[in-house]
């Protein structure tokens, strides 16, 4: 269970522009998400949604503007944030139990020189319970399928307990038993009070995941509650010249 937050969002970020070796990549980006609030980053590839959340982690500089994460600066509260990054550097070939992966996710709160403790390995295997893969704790996490895998990456964050929790395409790929373990997992944690955001390509899955929409592409286009946001005008604005096309009242981003 998240801690008690300080007053005001958990992520707050004004006037933010990002960029890479001077080169801008976002400018002048605004919003906040709150404490149990599912907020999704939408927009074309190369929009700059994967930049933003390693802004927020600390590890692309803000050249002008704030982020504020928790009520301090991203690098001081990365302890208290959750990663489930696009593509993880673990190894699906490195012969680790599932249960060992969930319980890295421990390291952050307990120091890398203390080994976890019997709460520690309660509250992984909570989390892995979160996720629906309690029953294959034991496995080897390369044995599993991608869908599997990417569950087994959200209980390991889970298992920090984060405050502000940051997904980037967790559903690429995912197949539908995996899809609704994510969601139920992800309704947990807002039920919970922890902060969201998510990057995703699907429209129809923020609209049913999300309190609030962030449109992007190198700067924003829109950001506030689903209803007002994922509108074909505002859609079609932020991905120029990638088609959309309506399908009653769902909206496809169709990628060329």
């Amino acid at each position: 269970m998240p801690d008690v937050a300080e007053p005001g969002p958990a992520l707050r970020i004004e006037h933010a522009s990002v960029a890479y070796d001077a080169e801008p990549v976002l400018t002048d980006i605004n919003g906040s998400v709150h404490a149990g609030d599912v907020v999704a980053l939408i927009g074309p590839n190369g929009a700059g949604k994967s930049t933003l959340i390693k802004a927020i982690l600390g590890l692309v500089p803000v050249v002008s503007g704030a982020i504020t994460v928790l009520g301090r600066t991203p690098a001081v509260a990365r302890r208290d944030v959750g990663y489930v990054p696009q593509a993880d550097a673990l190894d699906p070939q490195f012969p680790v139990s599932v249960a060992q992966v969930v319980l890295m996710g421990r390291y952050r709160q307990v120091g890398w020189l203390r080994r976890p403790g019997r709460a520690d390995r309660r509250i992984a295997a909570e989390a892995l319970e979160r996720v629906g893969l309690a029953d294959r704790a034991g496995a080897t996490f390369g044995t599993l399928s991608g869908g599997q895998r990417q569950r087994v990456l959200l209980a390991r964050a889970i298992a920090a307990r984060p405050r502000l929790l940051l997904l980037d395409e967790p559903f690429n790929g995912v197949d539908l038993v995996s899809q609704d373990a994510l969601l139920g997992a992800l309704a947990e944690l807002k039920r919970q009070g922890t902060a969201v955001l998510i990057s995703t390509h699907d429209l129809a899955l923020a609209q049913h995941v999300s309190d609030h929409a962030c449109l992007l592409n190198r700067r924003m286009f829109g950001f506030g509650p689903t209803g007002a946001t994922l509108t074909p005008g505002l859609l079609r604005a932020t991905y120029g010249s990638q088609a959309l096309e309506l399908h009653g009242d769902q909206i496809v981003v169709a990628h060329h």
